[in-house]
């Protein structure tokens, strides 16, 4: 190899890495210039245009009004799977329900990670998943109720590179594959918790080629439609700032055998989907997952 391609090479390289947010920082100032000591519940140049463009002169209830908690470690030990959970504060009733949910990373190139429309039939709107963070942000979810309401939390997560960590290839013959799984016995009539996960590198398009010194290409799953029987549970729209092989643990309520469904697409109109048969008579149901494919 060349000395002039060795030295276009690594410009290209230290260009990247400059990009994706890798370069050191001072010790007293968090990436992306934030003050490493940020509250949970501060706000944001890039939140505040994010709120006028997705809930334009609308209240935001937030604190001890809000009706919605997120759960997320201030240190997460890798950017690219931040665990993030969400903890509804009501039940879903068809009288008053969570209509939907916004799940928001504010510094990330994709901000908008994911939407949630979701139905009564959830029974409990929780959810775990896993995402990117590319660099010292808050992350956000706010709650939007069938009566028009809506309610945030916040927190700060002290992580980086997420969006730029290449994921796993060892299998690509499974991409697409879609699983499901449900947590103990089936109960009828009650909440039951449940994971859908689908195998996929969720590319962003920031990741490196070792090889070429070249962009990936994104590549990554869109949406994640899950049913139960012909009755819908809830609809994800997402984005690559959930991390590979998305996995969200859900609820739902049965009231009698059916199959619980996902149907998946993803950017390259890629379609896939997973089915399990739940019978209440059996004391319990799990799909085939492999190790390390689980939910959060």
């Amino acid at each position: 190899m060349s000395t002039t391609v060795r030295l276009c090479r690594a410009m290209s390289m230290a260009w990247a890495l400059m990009m994706c947010g890798w370069v050191a920082e001072p010790a007293h100032a968090a990436v992306g210039g934030l003050n490493s000591t940020a509250a949970h519940n501060d706000s944001s140049p890039e939140w505040e245009k994010l709120r006028a463009r997705f809930f334009p002169n609308r209240e935001i209830a937030a604190d001890a009004a809000s009706q919605v908690q997120l759960i997320v470690p201030l240190r997460a030990a890798y950017g690219a799977s931040v665990p993030v959970k969400i903890v509804s504060k009501l039940p879903q009733r068809p009288d008053l329900y969570v209509k939907k949910m916004y799940l928001f990373i504010d510094k990330n190139p994709s901000p908008l990670a994911a939407v949630l429309d979701l139905t009564p039939d959830l029974g409990q709107a929780d959810f775990e998943t896993r995402l990117r963070v590319d660099e010292y942000s808050h992350v956000r979810v706010v709650s939007e109720l069938s009566n028009g309401e809506l309610h945030m939390d916040s927190r700060y997560v002290k992580v980086s590179g997420g969006c730029s960590a290449p994921p796993n290839r060892e299998h690509p013959e499974l991409i697409g594959k879609t699983l499901l799984k449900l947590h103990g016995p089936v109960r009828l009539d009650l909440p039951n918790s449940a994971d859908v996960t689908v195998l996929h590198p969720n590319d962003t398009g920031f990741e490196l080629n070792n090889v070429t010194v070249m962009f990936i290409p994104p590549h990554f799953v869109r949406s994640i439609k899950v049913s139960y029987g012909d009755r819908k549970l809830f609809d994800a729209d997402l984005d690559f700032s959930v991390s590979e092989n998305p996995t969200f643990r859900f609820n739902f309520v049965p009231h009698g055998d059916a199959d619980l469904k996902a149907a998946v697409e993803d950017s390259r109109e890629g379609r896939f989907m997973g089915t399990l048969p739940i019978r209440h008579n059996e004391l319990s149901v799990q799909s085939d997952a492999p190790p390390g494919h689980g939910a959060p």
